[in-house]
């Protein structure tokens, strides 16, 4: 069927069943099309508890559907593909947690956003990589335990030298596949563009950054800046988005490895299927629910 048809398909369904599309910075660009919001997952999940649509679809990977459900119990949260995990959020369950924090009792957890509902509800707090820095700050702790990334919990621990930050040893594979090399070759080609990193990446690629952030404050950085060209350090989507809104600029993905597989499994075919037959319905017990719920909370009010 024609993307087209399969659009209008889609925007009929939306008015008929009081429904709207979320579509994360990582998604195949042309679901944007249908996308009533776009960004970052926790962003996302806010502004749809913020609507009075009963039907959430949400363009993404499985923990960013779950914490949709977290923050809108009353609403009915769909993925379009049931494929989509996100690898870093499946490298810690809550026996794995539970094992991690008796290694270091009576230290907080920090849980990044990037997780199971049941881990956040193990955890204490939740962060983003755009606050994380602030939300550990903000505990006032000597110690933290952050998981799952052990790269985003590195980066918070040089920002903050005062706290140690223990972290567990989950990564994003697809930021990982980065090397400094690769900046190292491109700013050859492109000697007068900016590097912005997202803090994901290994510790020594970020060191070789412009600007460290996540991919909202990279894309928020990119459009603000008086530079023209600019090497994008974190996974497609951000680069396919840059270069439709702002056509007078250059960018450059840093690397062809640097696509997140599991992100681009969600087809618009997948949201006309799941909006026609209100199928692939995510769901989180009552109890785990609350408990995440809290931890992301705390976030907010910290």
């Amino acid at each position: 069927m024609d993307n087209k048809i399969i659009i209008e398909k889609i925007k009929k369904l939306k008015k008929e069943k009081n429904a709207i599309v979320l579509a994360h910075t990582y998604q195949n660009v042309e679901i944007d099309e249908v996308a009533d919001f776009s960004g970052d997952s926790l962003y996302l999940s806010r502004m749809a508890a913020n609507t009075d649509a009963k039907i959430i679809v949400f363009a993404g990977v499985y923990f960013m559907a779950e914490t949709a459900k977290i923050l809108s119990p009353d609403k009915k949260v769909l993925l379009p593909n049931m494929n989509s995990g996100c690898l870093m959020a499946d490298m810690i369950n809550l026996k794995q947690l539970r094992e991690f924090k008796q290694k270091h009792p009576g230290i907080p957890v920090v849980c990044y956003v990037n997780s199971t509902a049941e881990v956040k509800a193990e955890s204490d707090v939740c962060c983003t990589s755009a606050n994380a820095v602030n939300v550990v700050r903000a505990l006032g702790a000597k110690e933290v335990l952050f998981v799952p990334d052990t790269y985003l919990g590195s980066y918070v621990g040089s920002q903050l030298k005062d706290v140690h930050v223990i972290t567990y040893p989950g990564h994003c594979p697809t930021h990982l596949r980065i090397r400094p090399e690769d900046i190292i070759e491109k700013k050859k080609i492109f000697p007068d563009a900016k590097v912005l990193v997202h803090p994901e990446c290994h510790g020594e690629v970020v060191k070789l950054a412009d600007f460290v952030g996540s991919t909202t404050a990279i894309m928020k950085y990119a459009s603000e800046s008086k530079d023209k060209s600019f090497i994008i350090v974190t996974e497609k989507g951000v680069v396919d988005r840059l270069k439709r809104d702002y056509p007078e600029k250059d960018f450059i993905l840093i690397s062809d490895k640097a696509v997140c597989p599991n992100m681009k499994w969600n087809k618009l075919e997948d949201i006309l299927n799941v909006l026609e037959q209100e199928t692939n319905e995510i769901d989180v017990d009552l109890a785990t629910a609350k408990r995440a719920f809290e931890t992301i909370d705390r976030m907010l009010k910290l």
